[in-house]
């Protein structure tokens, strides 16, 4: 360890004796169905599994149990709209310490109502995220809270570091970490414990294409920051000082995930793994995904590190998955409105053994003579071999048909 590094191995390690029995011990389990499907051995951490559905605890309760009495009595604050909320609020309600939580004034109501579940007191304030933590600090000014910062803290890195303390000693056979970045307290604490090991472990750090601060600041690049991305846990525009310095020295490289393969290893994980898990919490195996040759013939140990997503949003990613897999597909079909043109369609698909799920005729709004219409089916096939068995069969019938692609 070099002197600028503010945490060291034995911070780790102590933080890891000190928060262990109020901590779920999640499991680290192998997939052998994703390990045959990257080329590496894929072992997972079920953070999702805390109470919290969260690691944030971990770096939260490390940091409320090294206050002293005076600063438990005032209380603690955070600006927060995620998961670190839940985890500070949960555990300092625990223990008794009053929580604030500043929220931008648009988080979803739902998160609000949890973190309030938690024992904590919620303020709404301000539009964006910047505007909360301003008016946290305010407040931590004016009443004596202690500030809680989410990831830019020794006491919050080495709380997430005990995750990966408890990997090794579950896999010691374990060669790479891959470790979702959002401002980099993750990270910095499993690079701090990877580095510490008997054996090399290598450390890759994954970001969403649409929120690549940290590969920006690392590695000097200036590309564009911002975007509806599924990641949201980790869609950071600033990562932190702190953090930032310990994985220029710590991490071996950081890697870019699309949106497909962030939607993607969400569904699989709720398919193969029968685990609900958020974008930010798939991003490691998104990585495996986006870059197979990288982790080829690697043991890795990829952490999903939470599980709270939106189940509106869940559904919406499960069906996408479906369609681009071609076990969901709209296909647009050009008909002569006249009586028997759908039953003879139809036909084709009960021939075919494809399940039609709805059916829309656009009369109006269409190129097509007034004697033509559109016909959209939305079906379901076994796979995309199935649904294009549907679509030669049509087409060799004499229809012209298209599938109406996503994104």
């Amino acid at each position: 360890m070099t002197s600028p590094i503010p945490v060291t191995i034995d911070d780790v390690r102590a933080a890891h004796e000190r928060i262990r029995s109020n901590i779920v011990r999640t499991p680290t389990f192998i997939s052998k169905t994703l390990s045959d499907l990257t080329g590496a051995t894929v072992y997972l951490k079920f953070e999702n599994l805390q109470f919290t559905a969260a690691y944030k605890e971990r770096g939260a309760l490390n940091t409320l149990l090294l206050l002293d009495d005076e600063a438990r009595s005032k209380g603690v604050i955070a600006a927060s709209a995620g998961n670190h909320a839940q985890g500070l609020a949960y555990h300092a309600n625990r223990l008794g310490i009053p929580s604030v939580i500043v929220m931008p004034t648009n988080t979803p109501i739902v998160k609000v109502t949890q973190t309030e579940g938690h024992g904590a007191t919620v303020i709404l304030e301000g539009d964006t995220f910047d505007a909360a933590y301003a008016y946290a600090r305010e407040l931590e000014a004016e009443r004596g809270y202690t500030f809680v910062h989410p990831f830019d803290d020794p006491r919050v890195v080495a709380g997430a570091g005990t995750l990966a303390i408890e990997m090794l000693e579950d896999v010691s056979a374990i060669d790479t970490f891959i470790t979702p970045i959002g401002g980099g307290g993750l990270i910095s604490g499993m690079s701090i414990v990877a580095k510490a090991a008997d054996h090399p472990v290598s450390v890759i750090g994954v970001e969403a294409e649409l929120f690549p601060s940290m590969y920006n600041r690392i590695k000097g690049t200036q590309y564009p920051c911002g975007g509806d991305t599924l990641a949201e846990g980790i869609a950071v525009k600033e990562p932190g000082g702190i953090t930032s310095g310990i994985v220029r020295e710590l991490v071996d490289d950081i890697v870019l995930v699309s949106e497909r393969n962030l939607e993607h290893a969400v569904s699989l994980l709720l398919q193969i793994e029968k685990s609900v898990v958020e974008g930010a919490g798939a991003a490691g195996l998104a990585a495996l995904l986006d870059h197979p040759e990288r982790f080829a013939g690697k043991t890795v140990g990829v952490v999903l590190c939470g599980g709270n997503i939106d189940t509106r949003l869940l559904a919406n990613v499960l069906l996408r998955d479906l369609a681009r897999s071609g076990r969901l597909a709209r296909l647009r079909i050009k008909l002569q409105d006249q009586p028997g043109a759908l039953f003879h369609v139809a036909r084709i698909f009960h021939e075919q053994r494809i399940n039609i799920i709805e059916v829309y005729h656009q009369r109006v709004f269409t190129s097509l003579p007034a004697k033509g219409l559109i016909t959209d089916i939305e079906c379901e096939a076994r796979d995309r071999d199935h649904l294009d068995r549907l679509i030669a069969a049509l087409k060799a019938a004499d229809y012209e048909v298209s599938p109406v692609e996503l994104a």
